[in-house]
């Protein structure tokens, strides 16, 4: 063989290669465009954020609260602070007058979940009471939270065991209705 049927033999050989090599290249990008999922990136990237409503609970008795994850994420490590009111004593039947103390519940919490809508909740936190009978109270949470992807309606329900003043109440328990943006 001469040296121009070698030259072009070989050149032949490497634009198919190339060519082969692009070919598959292009293939493997469609098929794992059409395999995937599609997640928006504002759903990767966007903190959960809460404003809700709870009925004893953390808060004790009633109290409006906001709850955010502390990085872009829908699960892990965040945190919730709120105020409230209610009778420091917790007793619904007492015919005491008593002031209607301040409640401010702070809480640190991790959500263990997919990341999309239903998680489990474990927090740690305390309360502080103002007023008369005023103190600080232990609180702890572990609860089913309904929280959607995206703007919605959110919901929490569980066990929230407090602990004071040498007492400890294991089978108390909180309900929250809010909204998730």
């Amino acid at each position: 063989m001469n040296m121009r049927k070698i030259l072009l033999v070989t050149t032949f050989a490497c634009v198919c290669l190339v060519s082969s090599s692009t070919a598959q290249q292009k293939a493997q990008d469609s098929s794992a465009v059409v395999t995937q999922p599609v997640r928006l990136q504002t759903d990767e990237e966007k903190r959960a954020q809460n404003f809700f409503v709870e009925l004893l609970g953390q808060g004790l008795w009633v109290s409006a609260n906001y709850d955010a994850r502390f990085g872009n994420r829908r699960n892990g490590l965040g945190g919730r602070i709120g105020i409230g009111a209610g009778p420091s004593d917790l007793d619904l039947f007492s015919e005491e007058e008593n002031e209607t103390p301040i409640i401010f519940p702070v809480s640190l919490n991790y959500l263990l979940g997919n990341g999309t809508t239903h998680f489990f909740e474990i927090g740690l936190g305390a309360t502080l009471i103002t007023g008369q009978d005023g103190g600080l109270v232990g609180t702890t949470s572990f609860s089913y939270r309904l929280q959607p992807l995206n703007n919605g309606f959110t919901v929490r329900a569980g066990l929230t065991p407090v602990f004071a003043d040498g007492e400890f109440h294991p089978l108390f328990g909180g309900l929250s209705l809010g909204y998730t943006f």
